[in-house]
């Protein structure tokens, strides 16, 4: 018997300590960038650029290696569209450069829709990385359209990446570009994933990168839900992190988890938590890279440090807020060529504008713009159409003052759409205003017109005049209106079926570069505000 007490005593002890035993303490430091948006060279002011991005990635990968700190590298997607030289040239110095970065993996933003989905297949070649989407189903097969996630191992850390795109894709972008895809909604996906990959891989940490917005307190107004959403939906430890991208904001909160309006560039910045899960985007373009530190011990990953890490980003007397970041010599030969044949194809002036014509987001997608009377002007020149219309998202860039060169024009019309037209009686004209002139402002629908007039009653769009005369229920009417728009882009009513529909197969900025050719100089007087 005191044989048998003994063992007992003895197996109570050992389970004891087994149980006392912790896991030895893992670290690993997740950098990350979203919305590169074409800035693969640095601007005219000598601010960001992914040559200056690589010294500084290749030093915090030092310093985390010398700390022995694992390190993995994320981006929140929309590498395409913003600089004429990137566009020209389908991002391939974008994607090519972030494969020299050592991205392990990215998200798959809306403008990676900017182009045919052959395209995309190209970038992603290029890339040689993770271009990852869990959302995106092809409607064929009833299975994701691209990689739905990755497994990382770095160390003795194994990291499930879930890549996720934003709903509003299927009305943000071009419906000829994202024929044959369906875009379902996140949370039920990545719950179902995130459960699966759990009892394959047993990874240490489980992180989603997202191009869906960060919306504080979950207000994503007309948008779709974006990561606040997505984090508090999902069960508490589904994710640990959710490094995000599409609002283009520095994610930075206060005490309170309010938004933190004092933030500026070489600040601190504390990310949003949710739900257990934080939330991190670094702004866009790379003007910041986000450096977050984790220690993961006995299935718990605790957030040590974060910082939003300006990249030659400068203050209002010109001075770097952080000491300057030398290019990185191999990035810099890499992507000179590029600058070069890009800026090349964009050489000369087109026209002179005399004052500034103003295409900022909060001008844009608010109010009435000179900028969109210019555009649309031109696009009616170029249909002989009676008034025109575009939506204000699709104005991405303002017209200084002074020359005017087609990367100009080019900056203000990314897209390559192409100008249509179609007639309308006065009829059907009210009928369709009725639905596009009730678009909210802050959204990329919001309706942007030249040359027509309209109040907006509460059940029907009344005294619409066009020219300054009152429309007659039988008259003609020819509406410029892009292809974007026509096809039903940004939610509008399809237009491509109409008998009276036209495409000239002209594009945007070309029409936009003749006007100004022909009309120069252009003035925002000759234009209403």
């Amino acid at each position: 018997m005191r044989r048998i007490s003994t063992l007992l005593i003895s197996l109570s002890l050992a389970s004891c300590a087994q149980l006392n035993t912790s896991s030895e303490a893992q670290y690993l430091t997740v950098l990350h960038t979203n919305d590169n948006h074409g800035r693969f060279w640095q601007n005219e002011h000598g601010e960001y650029g992914m040559a200056a991005r690589k010294t500084l990635i290749d030093n915090l990968r030092a310093e985390a290696k010398s700390k022995g700190q694992e390190v993995i590298l994320l981006s929140g997607g929309d590498i395409n569209t913003g600089i004429p030289e990137s566009d020209l040239q389908f991002a391939e110095p974008d994607f090519k450069g972030m494969k020299m970065l050592g991205y392990d993996a990215m998200a798959i933003g809306n403008h990676e829709f900017d182009n045919t989905q052959d395209v995309l297949k190209q970038q992603i070649e290029w890339a040689e990385f993770p271009v990852l989407s869990a959302n995106i189903i092809d409607e064929k097969t009833a299975k994701p359209a691209y990689q739905p996630y990755t497994i990382i191992d770095k160390g003795h850390l194994k990291i499930a990446v879930i890549g996720l795109t934003t709903v509003d894709t299927a009305k943000i972008a071009n419906p000829d570009y994202i024929a044959g895809l369906k875009f379902e909604e996140p949370a039920t996906i990545t719950e179902k994933l995130a459960s699966s990959i759990k009892a394959q891989y047993h990874p240490d940490v489980t992180i989603a990168v997202t191009h869906m917005g960060h919306y504080h307190n979950a207000n994503f107004g007309i948008n779709a839900p974006g990561d606040v959403t997505l984090a508090r939906t999902l069960p508490k430890g589904t994710l640990d992190l959710i490094v995000g991208g599409h609002s283009q904001e520095p994610v930075c909160v206060d005490e309170k988890g309010d938004e933190d309006t004092s933030f500026a560039p070489g600040k601190a910045c504390k990310p949003d938590n949710q739900n257990g899960t934080w939330i991190m985007q670094a702004h866009e373009w790379g003007k910041y890279v986000g450096k977050a530190e984790f220690k993961i011990q006995d299935g718990k990953v605790e957030l040590l440090s974060y910082a939003l890490i300006p990249v030659n980003l400068k203050d209002k007397t010109g001075n770097f807020v952080n000491p300057e970041i030398k290019p990185d010599p191999e990035m810099l030969s890499f992507l000179t060529p590029y600058q070069e044949k890009g800026a090349k194809q964009l050489e000369g002036a087109v026209g002179h504008a005399v004052d500034f014509f103003d295409g900022e987001r909060s001008t844009v997608r608010f109010k009435q713009s000179p900028l969109a009377d210019l555009i649309i002007a031109a696009q009616m020149a170029a249909t002989h159409a009676d008034f025109g219309i575009i939506s204000g998202g699709g104005i991405r860039a303002s017209i200084e003052a002074g020359e005017v060169s087609y990367k100009d024009i080019l900056k203000v019309h990314p897209f390559k759409n192409r100008i249509t037209y179609v007639e309308w009686t006065g009829k059907e004209l009210a009928d369709y205003l009725n639905i596009i002139a009730r678009y909210p402002p802050d959204s990329g629908a919001y309706l942007q017109y030249h040359n027509i007039t309209f109040t907006v009653g509460q059940e029907t769009i009344e005294n619409i005049k066009v020219n300054g005369a009152q429309i007659k229920p039988d008259g003609k009417y020819r509406m410029s209106i892009n292809s974007y728009n026509a096809s039903g882009g940004d939610g509008y009513p399809s237009l491509t079926n109409n008998p009276t529909y036209v495409d000239t197969s002209r594009t945007d900025a070309e029409v936009l570069k003749e006007y100004f050719q022909h009309h120069s100089p252009v003035a925002t007087s000759a234009f209403r505000f």
